[in-house]
């Protein structure tokens, strides 16, 4: 049986998440493209940046609305491809009782994204369409006090995502179980 190493300081400091980036396949690939696809559609139209029938907008987005969700939504779309495996077959080990889909809810670095997803959203959202905010704040709050935050509501999602996606990908070559 081969000796695993817990020392991560030395091998974390030479493997950059662009050494990451660059082992993946097409699979990887393929599903952060897809997931970012699906985040901008997601997000996109009830806050209505992409104009559709069914959602609308009191308040025109800001200048940095469209930015703000294309980097969420690639961030976002790079983080979901951390979680394809590099190899066909699975080869993680799961806790005895716990399937993959709750160990993956219970990684802090998916909790990161959840809650980076929805910080977006409600940073490029028009604030006094946001039912959540007007229940909490009411219309004169909603412009008052919400619309100030949503600029510093879109960074901490930026900065979630990054901190998110970085430790994953550091992360991805080292900790690797091999098949077989």
């Amino acid at each position: 049986m081969p000796q695993i190493s817990l020392d991560t300081s030395a091998a974390s400091s030479r493997i950059s998440s662009f050494e990451a980036l660059r082992s993946w396949g097409k699979r990887q690939w393929l599903t952060a493209l897809g997931a970012t696809v699906v985040y901008v559609l997601v997000v996109g139209l009830p806050t209505d940046l992409i104009p559709n029938p069914i959602f609308g907008r009191e308040i025109p987005p800001t200048w940095w609305s469209w930015p703000s969700l294309l980097l969420s939504a690639v961030l976002l779309g790079l983080l979901v491809g951390t979680y394809v495996n590099l190899n066909s077959v699975s080869t993680e080990v799961q806790p005895s009782g716990v399937s993959a889909n709750e160990a993956d809810l219970a990684d802090p670095d998916t909790r990161r994204g959840l809650v980076a997803g929805m910080l977006t959203f409600f940073a490029v959202g028009c604030p006094v369409c946001n039912k959540v905010v007007l229940l909490a704040l009411g219309s004169a709050g909603a412009i008052k006090w919400f619309e100030p935050m949503q600029p510093l509501l879109q960074v901490g999602a930026v900065a979630l995502l990054v901190w998110a996606l970085r430790t994953r990908l550091r992360n991805q070559l080292f900790c690797t179980v091999p098949a077989g």
